[in-house]
Order: structure tokens, then C-alpha cells, then sequence
């Protein structure tokens, strides 16, 4: 039996004893998968380099040390799926959509995301250095301490969301929304809050020092 539903002769799925069951760890490179159904399967720690998927449904998936480096999705759907320590390196997201999956301690090292659904998301730490997500909503997400370094966030409605301890050293917030965000315990070193919109937004002493001498306040810290 194979791994999963209609999955055809794909090259990474093994025959398997039951369903959704991978036992080993599966290698493709410069594979194009183009509409497959790996609804519910486990992926495990298998690793594609430089593949493209189009439209391919990856709902209820899961991943555990899995590697993605260097690919394309073109539509396609991450629906509910679970992605522990997972990398996602250097990948091109295009309208695909997370809704409600969990990526848990997963890289995302230098991934772009246009067009794409990415809330309601479950993220537990992580390091997104140097990701691209322009102009997408991800009001009410918690993003607490996940690496942000370098990020692109231009153009993002961050309303309600939490990005308290995150590491968002040199990451761009050009006109990104930080409508009640909570910003307390984040590094903002080279963070430009001036060029963000920024309405109640949860700073502490060191973010508010920040905004203010970005501003032109002379900010005393002794007195």
C-alpha cells in the first residue's frame, strides 16, 4: 500500500506497511510534485532540494526534522499539519495557506511568503532570520520569542499580535501595523519604529527609549 491517497509513482513515498507511515527518511531533488493528496501523511525527517510543489495538499501533514531547502509552492495547503524542528530553508511560499498548522521550533531561514494564509498559526519559538512577509495579516498571532532577525515585515498588519522577546534586530517594519502590539522584551537594535504605524503598542523602558530618541528626544536614563 502507499503512503497516503493517490499518490500515483511519487518518488518519495515508499511502499508502506499502513497508511500515513513513513519509516524511512525520503531524499527528492529537483522534483516537481504537481497536485498531489499527502493529506494526514507522515513526512518525517525526509528532505527536498530545489522541488517545486503546485498545489499539492499537505493538510493534517506532519514533518519532524524534516528539510525543505531551496523550494517553490505554488498554492497548495498546510491545513492543520504539525512541523517540529523542521527547516524551511531559503523556500518561495506562494499563496499557500497554514491555516491552523503548528510549526514548533522550525527554521525558516531566508523563506519568502506572498499572498499566503498565515493565521490562525501556532508558533513555538523558532528562528525566522531574514523571512519575507510582506503586506499579509498576521493580527493576533504570538510570535513571542521567535528569531526575527533581518526579517521584511513591511506592509504587515501586526494588530494584537505578540512579539514580546523576539529577536527583531534590523528587521524592516516599514508601514506594518503595530496596532497594540506587544513589543516588551523584543531587540530592536536597528529597528526603524518611526517608519511603522504604531497605535498603543506595549514597549519597555528600552523600546520607549528607542522610540523616543527616534523622534529626537535626548533620553536622560539616570536621572
Amino acid at each position: 500500500m502507499l503512503v497516503g491517497r493517490d499518490h500515483g509513482q511519487n518518488p518519495i513515498r515508499p511502499t508502506a506497511d499502513t497508511v500515513a507511515a513513513v519509516t524511512d527518511a525520503q531524499t527528492a531533488t529537483g522534483t516537481h510534485f504537481r497536485g498531489e493528496d499527502w493529506w494526514g501523511d507522515d513526512l518525517g525527517a525526509a528532505r527536498f532540494v530545489e522541488c517545486t510543489f503546485t498545489d499539492v495538499d499537505l493538510s493534517e501533514a506532519s514533518t519532524s526534522g524534516a528539510v525543505f531547502e531551496r523550494c517553490t509552492f505554488h498554492g497548495g495547503r498546510f491545513n492543520a499539519s504539525t512541523h517540529t524542528a523542521t527547516a524551511f530553508v531559503g523556500c518561495d511560499f506562494r499563496r499557500t495557506s497554514f491555516f491552523d498548522a503548528t510549526l514548533d521550533g522550525c527554521k525558516l531561514v531566508g523563506s519568502t511568503f506572498s499572498e499566503c494564509t498565515l493565521r490562525p498559526l501556532t508558533v513555538v519559538g523558532g528562528s525566522w532570520l531574514g523571512v519575507t512577509i510582506r503586506g499579509t495579516n498576521l493580527s493576533r498571532l504570538d510570535l513571542g520569542g521567535v528569531d526575527l532577525r533581518e526579517a521584511d515585515l513591511s506592509m504587515s498588519d501586526l494588530t494584537l499580535t505578540s512579539l514580546a522577546r523576539a529577536r527583531l534586530d534590523r528587521a524592516l517594519l516599514r508601514q506594518s501595523v503595530l496596532d497594540r502590539t506587544d513589543l516588551r522584551g523584543a531587540s530592536l537594535d536597528g529597528v526603524d519604529l518611526a517608519s511603522a504605524v504604531l497605535k498603543r503598542a506595549h514597549l519597555d523602558l528600552a523600546g520607549a527609549v528607542l522610540l523616543a530618541e527616534l523622534h529626537g528626544a535626548d533620553v536622560d536614563t539616570s536621572a
